[in-house]
């Protein structure tokens, strides 16, 4: 068998391989382009991240997304928690996505200004396990990007799987300008995670929004005195010590739970609990800051 050259300086010991790997290097190439065409259409993307699991990551990136469309701006909320998505049920979305123009999914509409995607709206079972290794989930996630049709959006919520895994990763460098958001309880456990989360995204050249402290103290509705679940003001300190922006501490809320069972954010209904006015600070700075005039002029050169 005639051994055939190819472009990179490689050799190919058959047409059949060359042809394939050719072919292979092609289809990359155009959902290369495609998430860049898709890129474009987004102004801010944020990821929402933590270093270990239950904090309540995948609840704030769910109000978060709901609180900027009620001040009028488009988002999507995007959930690349591959093994064990959440957002679906969080935002009380069921069923397939829908496939438009031939080739792009729609994503699910929570309402005027709210798209998402979540892999359960992938699955025929919502009960199947996936068993997949770092590169198919790399894939997935870049598929999330180049073929749903996300059209012109304000911001892009993603919501990334506890640890600094292949999703994170692969979020950063598809997304060479996300920006992220670390969730923390205020316990020293989840404050140390935090503190890898941060140093992930240093290494991997992404910057840091700040920090949310979720599940802070709250006020006792029976006797009215304040309740620390885990420890107080946690997130603030850390946020000082790794140098990082704090974007504040949200309370513990008694009815989070039953809002997320119900499909139902809680940040959908409007309210005056400190948890609202907690969470409408922090999407008070979260534009803010997207909008400095350094991101500004970042994203127009």
């Amino acid at each position: 068998m005639s051994e055939k050259h190819v472009s990179s300086g490689q050799t190919c010991d058959s047409k059949k391989g060359c042809s394939s790997k050719n072919a292979s290097g092609m289809a990359h190439n155009i959902q290369d382009l495609m998430i860049q065409n898709s890129l474009e259409k987004i102004k801010h993307k944020l990821m929402i991240m933590s270093g270990k699991g239950g904090v309540g990551k995948s609840s704030i990136a769910a109000n978060l997304a709901v609180a900027l469309s009620q001040r009028d701006l488009k988002v999507g909320l995007m959930d690349v928690d591959l093994h064990g998505p959440s957002i679906a049920g969080i935002m009380g979305l069921s069923g397939l996505l829908d496939v438009v123009d031939r080739k792009f999914a729609e994503p699910k509409r929570f309402s005027e200004n709210l798209k998402v995607v979540s892999m359960a709206s992938l699955m025929q079972d919502e009960n199947q396990a996936i068993i997949w290794r770092g590169p198919a989930k790399s894939g997935a996630i870049r598929q999330f990007i180049s073929d749903i049709k996300w059209d012109e959006l304000d911001y892009l919520v993603i919501d990334a799987p506890p640890g600094t895994g292949d999703e994170p990763l692969t979020v950063a460098q598809t997304i060479p300008d996300a920006k992220a958001i670390v969730v923390t309880t205020p316990q020293e456990i989840s404050l140390a995670d935090v503190r890898k989360s941060i140093n992930f995204c240093r290494h991997v050249d992404m910057e840091i929004l700040g920090i949310i402290e979720n599940m802070g103290t709250f006020t006792c509705p029976h006797c009215g005195e304040p309740v620390d679940l885990f420890k107080k003001e946690g997130g603030k300190p850390t946020a000082a010590f790794m140098s990082v922006p704090f974007l504040g501490s949200i309370p513990f809320y008694q009815n989070m739970v039953k809002a997320c069972d119900e499909g139902k954010p809680v940040m959908s209904c409007k309210g005056d609990s400190a948890f609202h006015k907690a969470f409408e600070e922090i999407v008070d700075k979260v534009i803010q800051m997207t909008n400095r005039p350094e991101n500004v002029n970042h994203e127009n050169a």
